[in-house]
């Protein structure tokens, strides 16, 4: 499928923005222009099943990472993906060959109440409020949350099947330069898995005082954390 893309900036050098599911693109509306500052081409797909790209009749990690090959120029100078989109772009890195990746609080394994957590909240984005996002994320701006209401008005809940508590979507190794930024509430990536990962090749490191999202939570230090990698 070839997915809708949006670009900001028109430097030398590009990265790419892979969102999670129940969002879209728009996600990156305060990062996109940091980033375009600092001299980037700024790619930003929206998957299958959100913002701008067409629905599907299926989803798997394995088909929304063969769209970001069939969608996104191959050889991108760094890519970033955030929560469900860290699995997707794991499996798209052999066809993407990005020259760095940073994983942003990726959801690589769930537990089973975690699974069915997802599950519920994906049928209730679709009666979100900006007060009921505000509540849960008391630190974002308004656009952030207009941006948020957006995304979950678009995406098809249909996209969440493929997940299942026994499907682990870790990374074996870390095939090319590799950073995991974990939330500082250290629930995706606990201290058990950040050095299971260092021991894989990845850097892993937390951003204090964040929670899933931390690009909307904080984003100077979402973009501190990044120093050396962008």
């Amino acid at each position: 499928m070839k997915l809708a893309l949006h670009e900001v900036g028109d430097g030398d050098r590009t990265v790419l923005l892979v969102h999670g599911v129940m969002s879209s693109a728009d996600t990156w509306r305060r990062v996109a222009p940091a980033l375009a500052e600092r001299g980037y081409r700024v790619l930003m797909p929206d998957l299958r099943g959100h913002g701008d790209s067409p629905h599907a009749d299926e989803y798997t990690p394995d088909l929304l990472a063969a769209d970001l090959v069939e969608s996104v120029p191959a050889g991108v100078d760094l890519a970033l993906a955030h929560s469900f989109g860290a699995p997707v772009l794991a499996l798209a890195v052999p066809g993407l060959r990005p020259a760095k990746i940073v994983y942003s609080d990726p959801a690589w394994k769930l537990g089973a109440t975690s699974v069915d957590e997802v599950r519920e909240f994906a049928q209730a984005t679709k009666s979100a409020t900006a007060e009921s996002i505000r509540q849960l994320c008391p630190r974002w701006l308004p656009e952030d949350i207009e941006a948020e209401l957006a995304g979950y008005a678009r995406w098809d809940v249909r996209a969440i099947e493929w997940l299942q508590s026994d499907r682990d979507l870790i990374p074996a190794r870390a095939e090319v330069p590799s950073l995991v930024q974990g939330a500082g509430d250290h629930h995706l990536v606990p201290d058990e898995l950040a050095e299971r990962l260092r021991g894989r090749g990845f850097e892993a490191v937390y951003v204090p005082d964040t929670g899933h999202c931390i690009h909307r939570d904080d984003l100077d230090g979402f973009l501190k954390s990044l120093e050396g990698w962008l």
